[in-house]
């Protein structure tokens, strides 16, 4: 097993270049896409190698339920320093389970407690309309999805805005938007090396609701303004806990892509330009990164063998 253990718990650092490469160059839907698909798999590398390690770790504890076989030196000569290493890593993957159970804990007990608030509503419309003076709109996924919007933050903008709006808000729903955000969030609790893929990819849902919404109004301009619009009304208000399901991103960033062309939305970019350099180092880091976890489970299932019926 070696050093391979190691490798998927600091590969995550290449979710810095790639998540700044991946917003600023690819078309936002490829860019979510791209930085949820890293993130997860990622994430995922860096739990299988760190509970390999929690079984050398405990199988050094007295009285631990693992067979004695497990502690023989030849076991702990496969993970280096592993005195240090299989013991830390028993509370650090205690942590990692912990923050991953809050978080989803968090995110479907406000949207259960959010969908039976809107039940209690007389109108069971896709568009729920609050008599509340503070501005904001937001999607609520669910079965069904429902958007919610203030009177507040109606008043501010006139029709066409409107439409915009809640087009944008169609678009986080259609998208699924709340799972690539839950899922980048949940990365980020595996492992705090892909924490920068939480606001990459907030960034690129929006975006990517913003260019469905330009579409739908056939008005890239207006969409544009009612952006800018939304958001300088919005800075008045407290944020509830539904921001977390579609963070706002940096709005003059988003006010001019939309004043810009649509992006071009293709396959994989060609290789020789910075969008292409993006996919290539968030493929190259996921390879390397699932590559050294299964050596390392492959090594240690095969060592673990060896001890218990060699």
């Amino acid at each position: 097993m070696g050093v391979f253990v190691f490798l998927p718990l600091i590969l995550p650092l290449t979710a810095l270049p790639i998540a700044r490469l991946a917003e600023q160059h690819l078309h936002p839907r490829s860019a979510a896409l791209l930085l949820t698909w890293v993130g997860a798999i990622l994430a995922a590398c860096s739990t299988l190698c760190l509970g390999l390690l929690v079984v050398v770790g405990t199988a050094q504890l007295p009285g631990n339920p693992l067979p004695d076989s497990w502690s023989d030196p030849e076991v702990r000569e496969a993970v280096p320093y592993d005195e240090v290493a299989g013991k830390a890593s028993i509370g650090v993957l205690a942590l990692v389970v912990a923050a991953c159970a809050l978080t989803v804990r968090r995110h479907y007990g406000f949207r259960a407690r959010a969908h039976r608030t809107l039940a209690a509503l007389p109108d069971a419309s896709e568009v729920a309309v609050l008599t509340d003076e503070v501005p904001y709109a937001y999607a609520l996924p669910g079965s069904p999805g429902r958007i919610l919007v203030s009177t507040g933050m109606l008043s501010g903008l006139n029709e066409a805005e409107r439409r915009a709006l809640l087009a944008h808000e169609r678009a986080h729903l259609a998208g699924k938007h709340h799972r690539l955000l839950l899922t980048v969030q949940l990365a980020g609790c595996a492992n705090p090396l892909l924490r920068p893929l939480r606001s990459a990819v907030g960034y690129s849902t929006e975006r990517w609701a913003d260019e469905e919404a330009a579409r739908v109004t056939g008005d890239r301009r207006m969409t544009a303004r009612t952006v800018g619009k939304a958001a300088l009304i919005s800075q008045r208000a407290a944020v509830p806990g539904l921001a977390a399901f579609a963070e706002a991103g940096p709005v003059p960033r988003r006010v001019a892509a939309l004043l810009r062309p649509v992006p071009p939305a293709g396959g994989w970019p060609p290789a020789l330009t910075t969008a292409g350099i993006a996919a290539i180092v968030a493929a190259a880091g996921t390879a390397a990164s699932t590559l050294s976890a299964l050596n390392a489970a492959i090594a240690l299932f095969f060592v673990l063998q060896s001890a218990t019926y060699g």
